[in-house]
């Protein structure tokens, strides 16, 4: 791992509960907030969650004893000239006779236990690995949720620009609509070329033409931003104001240390994770080859009567030992083994491109946010100037100094400055979110996984996350 990210402004430890309030945005925040109380794919991963736990305790559960009652009520009647007691009556001195038929009744009231003992640590190996990716689904159920409220936090900017872009589009072709009123008026009188006249037309079609592929994208934008919450689109607008008006901000995110994406990105955990299961699945495979010791036996009350169930003198047990070695299986268990360690091979590779690819991430995310906030500064600036310029337009107007065709057209650029501001502000919040996507780490409190709100991460060390690998 590199000392440091490269084109990291801060060294403080990142910091990533509920970045997205730092916009200001209200709106935004109660769209967080639905997504992560009903959003259809956060359920199915927290599903999933509850699926590997389960497989964990089925896992672990044969580490321990197996116990069981057993309940039995057994009548035999049988002739006495056919099978045992033919048998016996051919060894009875003369004058005695048994019974034409030979009638027995047993009752059994016991209790059955199985137990293998792990002297090599066969089930030991599974449990672990199956607790190693009950630890990596809980991961993947990080990584889903910071996916989906990735999503959502960017559309909710893509709505916002493209609002804003329609807007300005209407205004412009009102703008552009007053122009071409004026260009034909000096055209009939004379005073402006056809050319011009034209030249103005084509620019309002091309602006009325844009516009209903504007409305189609944020009707489409809208759209996806209610599968998210899990609703319909009448519900997204009932929950989103007219207007948005996010503040976002150029400033650095501080990174901490790449060595901490380690625990802290939940991608490069459920590697990490795997690779444990992985390794476990090995030992596992390995133990198969030696001796297998295992125990059963019952014990309990036996009685031809149901009320000799009920005295202790009735008592019986037995008890049986097995042991048992592989001594020929035509390869399977070497075969198992080569191919646990190969899957282990795989994870492993897995691993070091997750690690390899999450630090690159974060290094390109940073130099993007960096970058973008020089881009807004200068569209800024530019805004400011065009703000000037139609404001000094508007007053020699007033004055009488300048047309009003001059002014219409200090307007008409200045839309264009505020379309490329509006697209650059919603650049630079993609951007920022980039980082603190590529960071990983907890973006909301954890909760619990039964309930749907979230699931308990293991985080802050990665001693901590062993600790829980082995628990």
């Amino acid at each position: 791992m590199p000392s440091s990210f490269a084109g990291s402004a801060l060294a403080d430890d990142y910091d990533a509960r509920r970045w997205w309030e730092g916009f200001g945005d209200s709106a935004l925040n109660a769209v967080v907030d639905s997504v992560l109380a009903s959003n259809f794919d956060l359920g199915m991963a927290v599903a999933r969650v509850q699926q590997a736990r389960a497989q964990a305790g089925i896992a672990r559960a044969r580490l321990m004893p197996a116990l069981q009652v057993t309940g039995t009520a057994a009548d035999q009647d049988t002739p006495s000239n056919t099978g045992f007691g033919q048998q016996i009556g051919e060894f009875l001195p003369d004058g005695l006779e048994i019974p034409e038929r030979l009638g027995v009744t047993t009752y059994l009231l016991g209790v059955d236990f199985a137990y293998e003992i792990d002297f090599w640590g066969r089930a030991r190996n599974a449990a672990a690995a199956a607790g190693a990716q009950y630890l990596a689904t809980e991961s993947d159920y990080h990584a889903a949720r910071i996916g989906v409220l990735a999503t959502a936090i960017a559309t909710y900017f893509e709505i916002a620009d493209l609002r804003r872009q329609v807007s300005l589009a209407e205004e412009l072709v009102e703008v552009l609509g007053e122009r071409e009123a004026m260009a034909e008026e000096r055209y009939e009188s004379g005073l402006a070329s056809s050319l011009e006249l034209r030249a103005l037309r084509v620019d309002v079609r091309s602006v009325q033409a844009g516009l209903p592929q504007l409305r189609t994208m944020l009707v489409q934008a809208e759209g996806r931003l209610a599968v998210l919450l899990g609703g319909y689109r009448d519900d997204l607008l009932a929950l989103l104001p007219a207007a948005t008006h996010p503040t976002v901000t150029a400033d650095p995110v501080a990174a901490g240390l790449p060595a901490t994406l380690l625990y802290q990105r939940p991608d490069v955990r459920a590697a990490g994770q795997r690779l444990d299961a992985a390794r476990f699945a090995i030992g596992a495979r390995r133990a198969e080859r030696l001796p297998n010791l295992s125990l059963s036996g019952t014990i309990g009350l036996q009685s031809s009567d149901t009320d000799g169930l009920l005295d202790v003198d009735q008592w019986f047990r037995n008890l049986v030992g097995n042991l048992t070695a592989p001594i020929f299986q035509g390869g399977r268990i070497r075969k198992s083994i080569a191919l646990a360690e190969a899957r282990f091979r795989e994870a492993a590779a897995a691993f070091g491109r997750t690690v390899v690819t999450a630090v690159h991430e974060v290094e390109g995310a940073l130099a993007a946010l960096t970058e973008e906030g020089r881009r807004h500064s200068l569209l800024g600036s530019r805004r400011e100037e065009a703000l000037a310029s139609a404001e000094l337009l508007r007053q020699r107007y007033l004055g009488g100094i300048a047309s009003y065709g001059d002014y219409l057209d200090s307007r008409r650029a200045l839309l264009g400055v505020e379309a490329a501001f509006a697209a650059s502000t919603r650049d630079l919040a993609l951007a920022r979110l980039a980082v603190h996507r590529a960071l990983g780490g907890d973006w909301v409190p954890a909760g619990d996984p039964d309930s749907g709100e979230g699931v308990r991460m293991v985080a802050g060390s990665p001693e901590a996350a062993e600790g829980e690998a082995r628990r």
